[in-house]
């Protein structure tokens, strides 16, 4: 399901060329994932990279990811008789 989410994300990607010639890649979906690089190939490469380091960072510090393209990789919460019913002994 991750690889989906993130495959989903990476074709929300955005490229631009900056005045320096370099190029500027965002997903628009996912607030604050940019990266920039010397051609669209390599901005795309590191682009990826970023989005797998802000998913760690989301799942570390719980904070919500949006759903793309109906791809909803949030944890969902453990009902507590579900969890009382499956503790280790």
């Amino acid at each position: 399901m991750l690889i989906e989410y993130i495959q989903a994300a990476m074709t929300h990607a955005a490229f631009e060329q900056m005045e320096d010639g370099r190029y500027f890649g965002t997903i628009p979906p996912c607030e604050g994932v940019w990266a920039d690089g010397d051609t669209v190939d390599a901005t795309r490469e590191m682009l990826r990279e970023v989005l797998e380091d802000w998913l760690i960072v989301s799942f570390r510090h719980n904070i919500e990811i949006p759903v793309v393209d109906g791809w909803d990789i949030n944890p969902k919460p453990v009902s507590e008789e579900y969890a009382e019913t499956n503790q280790a002994a």
